[in-house]
This record gives C-alpha cells, structure tokens and sequence, in this order.
C-alpha cells in the first residue's frame, strides 16, 4: 500500500530533527511559574512539540519595553532561572544544550533539546562583561536587538514610525559582536535594522543567522530581509528561519496563510539555495496578554499562520506537495540550522 503523504509527513518528523530557531517560551514560562503552576514546559508545550516532532527549540530572553531599562537584567534571570527550575522539575523531558553534541545527546535520551538565545542585548545595558555571565548560563545565540533601540543598534521596526536620525552598530555594538564571536556565540540579525546589518556582515567571520525573519520581496515589513541581505547572509554560510507571523507572511491579509509562507522558502531557495533556509516561527498567540498589534502598528490584526507547533506538520506537507526531496525537507526543518550550531557552538 503506498505511502499517504500524512504517513510521509510524520515520518520525515521522525527521520530528521526539526528545530524551531525562535520561541518566546521562557517569558510564557516565567509568569506562569510565578503564579504558582510548575512542571509548565513538560504540562503545557511538551505534548504540541511531540505532537508536531519538534526535537530542537531556541528560546529567547525577551524583555518588554515596560520593564526597560531597570529591570531588564532581572527579567533576563528570572527567565533562565525558571528555565533550570523547570529542568529540576523535568529531567527525563526537556535538557539546556550548548552544543551540537548536546543536542544529539539529548535526542538520544528523548528530551527536549533546548538553547538559550538574547532577543536584544538589553540586559546588558552597556556593561560587556555581563555577556560573559549569559555565556556561562548557558546563552549561546545573541539577537543584538527587538524592534527598538539599545546600547548596540537600532532595531527594525514593524511599520516605519516617526523617529530620528537611524544608526547601525555603536561602538559597544562592535565589541559586542567582537566578543561574541571570540566566545563561540551566534550573531543573530532578525529586528536589527538594514543600517545595523550591513555593519555585522562587515565584521563577523563566521556564519551568521536571522533567526525569524522572511523575505521583504515578498512581503514588505522592514523585518524581512531584501534579497540583498540574503545573499550577504547565505555568503557567510548561514540560516534564515522562516517566521510565522501573519503581516511578515504577505501584505495582503486574505493570503497571510501557510502557503504563502512557504513562497518565501520556494523564493529563498531560488536565490541562494535550499542550505540556506529553515524555521524560526516566532509563535505568540499563547502569550498571556499579548498584543499582536505592537506600537505603532496601524494594519490589520495579526496572528500566526502556525498556531501551534503541533501544526508544524502542515507545513512540512505543503513542502512535500511542491516537490522537496525528503533530504531538502530534512535540511529545511533543522538540518541547517543544526549545521550552523555544529560549526560555531563549543
């Protein structure tokens, strides 16, 4: 009996290993741990990634513009804190890797791959010793910023907003990505604004990634990425994640859907190559309290096209349905990214 391309879904799911390269959970992790809940990664997410054979997450520190600029290393801590307490609580399910033999490690044993990333280094303010202590914490990917300005760049916004003169790295942004690299730490360019990105593409060595973001020729936020910078980005050998939320997807809000977030791979593969792209969903609809509508952003409402990273299945199907090869669907679900990890991580 030939194989339904269900049957064939699932099983790519559990040939190869699917890494999510952006997930705000600890911030989700965090608050619901302060209200009292425990065992909330293994209670809450565990069954959606099991569901969906997600192996791999990259969690970002994501501080909210509220709580900025005092208590920014605070919440950073208290986000990494809750995560070892959950480990504590989860030891058999969910595992901190700082490298790629980690990471086999613990798909070996079942667990939950887990990597720690700064979505900005606002936690840092100014101070670059401070990097250091993340280091040792276990942070290994470094987003120098989120949709607005700190000590290192300036951000890119959702929609252009009324603002000064724009800036690409400031002089602590330099020694800041100079110091990352000389850890072992990924430079990350989704949020930085174009100015910033040409500034990192001029310094760094090694491989460098924009974790969540999709392609400007398709869809025209400033948070994706022109084909310019993807060409930069693939030169350097490194990974676009292809992000979920609904406006970066397509400007036009009756084609924000799975399919069309799968033109930007097709688009992506056609200019630089299929080594080049992978997942970075940047799932928020879980969030308590979010707002889908950040300041400044006047267009329809948002969501995310892939609710769920149980939903991550359709769209592995609809790759499978535009003619990938198994091993090009392997290398746009982690392999990729994995690949980058197993080069600069140590």
């Amino acid at each position: 009996m030939a194989e339904s391309i269900q049957e064939h879904v699932k099983r790519l799911h559990r040939e190869y290993l699917v890494v999510d390269a952006h997930f705000d959970l600890l911030t989700e992790v965090d608050l619901r741990r302060k209200l009292g809940y425990r065992k909330v990664i293994e209670t809450d997410f565990l069954p959606d990634f099991i569901e969906g054979g997600v192996s791999v997450i990259v969690c970002s520190l994501f501080i909210e513009s509220e709580y900025l600029p005092e208590l920014g290393l605070k919440k950073a801590l208290d986000q990494i804190s809750a995560l070892y307490s959950e480990i504590q609580e989860s030891p058999d399910k969910i595992q901190l890797c700082t490298n790629y033999r980690e990471i086999e490690e613990a798909h070996e044993k079942g667990r939950l791959a887990i990597l720690l990333s700064l979505e900005g280094v606002d936690p840092l303010t100014n101070d670059l010793d401070l990097l250091q202590i993340f280091y040792t914490l276990g942070v290994r990917l470094v987003g120098l910023t989120w949709s607005r300005r700190n000590f290192a760049a300036d951000g890119s916004h959702f929609e252009p907003v009324d603002e000064g003169r724009k800036g690409g790295l400031t002089e602590f942004g330099v020694k800041l990505v100079e110091r990352a690299e000389k850890l072992g730490m990924i430079i990350d360019v989704s949020h930085l604004n174009d100015e910033g990105f040409w500034d990192v593409m001029e310094r760094t060595g090694t491989p460098v990634i924009a974790s969540h973001s999709n392609v400007r020729e398709i869809a025209s936020s400033m948070r994706n990425l022109t084909d310019d910078q993807i060409r930069a980005l693939a030169a350097s050998g490194g990974v676009i994640g292809m992000n979920g939320f609904s406006s970066f997807v397509s400007d036009r809000y009756e084609e924000r859907d799975v399919e069309h977030l799968l033109h930007h791979v097709d688009h992506i593969v056609k200019l630089v190559g299929i080594e080049h792209v992978g997942i970075g969903l940047d799932i928020c609809t879980f969030l308590t309290g979010i707002n889908l509508k950040p300041a400044g952003f006047t267009g329809p409402d948002n969501f995310d096209v892939i609710a769920n990273h149980s939903e991550v299945l359709r769209f592995t199907e609809g790759l499978v349905k535009r003619g990938y090869t198994d091993e090009q669907i392997g290398l746009i679900l982690g392999g990729n990214f994995l690949n980058v990890y197993k080069k600069i991580l140590r």
